[in-house]
């Protein structure tokens, strides 16, 4: 049995078998949603870099966001166009881990990213006359690295010990590797004790990353009741950071909730929508609500549009 587990080189995809009668359709459309997220992101992200107005921490922290869109979806959308004109859905042992590893740091550096974001909002606003000491060039770096390696890192954790498991199946309920349904794979239970309990600390971090941008917004809607000024800078720059915080939110806890109930319990096709919306809707809608709320932005690039008519 030992020598069987350690052939397993390959993982059969069984997510998309209800889609053949469809599959160049969702082709079609899944295309034209990734053209869309490459569009809306890199518009933002060159419209930062190339505009030194542009050059302040809640700018770069924008650019970071789209950056990091722009990875998570390069780990899922080219392999999942590809399947869908394949007639057989296969991906090879590392190649899932890798792509195990893309999907979930990506979602975790977002709500990293979106805990950064919440801080330099409270301190522009809570404490005005201090900002550019707390939010210096130095600090600035620190918080961007922090919320791409962070989350690399910490996952890469979880990945290094999936990647210790014997595995017996070699079969995923899914178009895509996500390192729960790995660890779902495994031929001894007990082996994945020390997984679980990553998994759980992982959860507690991201907990407490959650509760900060919660108790950064108290803080924020308290100062901000009092004055009109302080009111307008909340409407133009928080809302739109708390309208993403509210489509991640959304989104992840679909995904949590097919992990934690039996999937089984679930139409293939809401597993299909459940698992894929992470992946289209925040990459493709947040930059379009920074590039419309964020009025240098907009106007930038409005600029950029009429300079080409």
């Amino acid at each position: 049995m030992m020598d069987n587990v350690s052939q397993i080189r390959m993982f059969f995809l069984s997510g998309l078998n209800e889609t053949n009668n469809n599959r160049f359709a969702f082709f079609f459309l899944t295309l034209l949603c990734y053209c869309m997220i490459l569009l809306v992101n890199i518009s933002v992200i060159v419209t930062i870099i190339m505009d030194k107005n542009l050059h302040e921490p809640m700018y770069i922290f924008l650019c970071t966001f789209c950056m990091n869109g722009l990875y998570g979806t390069a780990g899922f959308h080219p392999k999942f166009l590809w399947d869908l004109l394949s007639p057989v859905h296969v991906i090879s042992y590392s190649g899932c881990l890798v792509q195990a590893q893309v999907i979930a740091s990506f979602a975790s550096a977002d709500l990293s990213i979106l805990s950064v974001m919440a801080y330099d909002r409270y301190v522009a606003i809570c404490r005005p006359l201090e900002y550019h000491s707390v939010m210096s060039k130095q600090i600035l770096i620190m918080l961007v690295c922090y919320s791409w390696l962070t989350p690399f890192c910490i996952i890469g954790i979880t990945i290094f010990l999936t990647s210790r498991l014997k595995l017996c199946i070699s079969y995923i309920d899914n178009f895509f590797c996500l390192n729960w349904m790995i660890v779902k794979l495994a031929c001894f239970p007990a082996e994945t004790a020390i997984n679980s309990i990553v998994v759980y600390i992982t959860v507690i971090i991201y907990f407490f990353h959650g509760f900060f941008i919660i108790l950064s917004y108290m803080y924020l809607i308290k100062t901000c009741a009092s004055s009109l000024e302080n009111r307008a800078k909340f409407m133009q720059t928080c809302v739109p950071h708390l309208t993403s915080l509210l489509i991640f939110l959304v989104t992840i806890l679909f995904e949590l909730m097919i992990m934690w109930f039996d999937s089984k319990n679930f139409p293939q096709t809401f597993k299909n929508f459940v698992s894929i919306e992470f992946l289209i809707i925040p990459p493709l809608l947040n930059p379009l609500i920074y590039g419309f709320k964020l009025s240098k932005i907009r106007c930038r690039i409005m600029a950029v549009l009429t300079l080409k008519n």
